[in-house]
């Protein structure tokens, strides 16, 4: 984890323009090339062991997509950029700014940014936290027995 976040050299960093921050790295989204999405960035905002919590913001850009996948560890997020849709569990929402969501441990979930403007959210987890699970073909066809949800799902969950 990176705490530099956090550190008492550094208290406080002023929001840059774009929803970026000062000193704050923007990262890639994924590391992970097993897993499908599209145009997501994210920057870790608030790392510290001591807060056993993580706060990061996310940036969908318009027509992209985050990772369809579920954790050990629950997810509360809040929207702070434009709309969008999100899918927890079989459930699809649509969203818009100051919108709250909480994602339950084990509970697939994807968010997607509308197609004309991109979908910016703070997302706060574990600090400690497990490595996404992603779906497999026998879950996407589970997944997609809900007709709402294989529209949400689209063609994308299965490239």
């Amino acid at each position: 984890m990176d705490d530099t976040i956090s550190s008492p050299a550094r208290p406080a960093h002023r929001a840059a323009r774009g929803h970026r921050w000062d000193q704050v790295e923007l990262r890639p989204y994924k590391e992970d090339e097993r897993a499908l999405f599209k145009t997501v960035s994210r920057q870790i905002l608030f790392s510290d062991p001591k807060l056993d919590a993580e706060l990061r913001y996310f940036e969908v850009e318009p027509g992209g997509f985050s990772t369809l996948e579920r954790h050990e560890h629950m997810h509360a997020v809040m929207v702070l950029r434009g709309r969008g849709q999100c899918l927890v569990g079989r459930e699809v929402r649509d969203i818009e700014l100051h919108d709250l969501v909480t994602v339950p441990p084990w509970t697939w979930h994807q968010f997607r940014a509308a197609a004309s403007e991109p979908l910016g959210f703070l997302c706060m987890v574990n600090a400690r936290r497990d490595k996404p699970q992603l779906p497999s073909d026998a879950d996407l066809v589970e997944l997609r027995k809900d007709e709402t949800v294989a529209r949400f799902l689209g063609a994308d969950a299965a490239e």
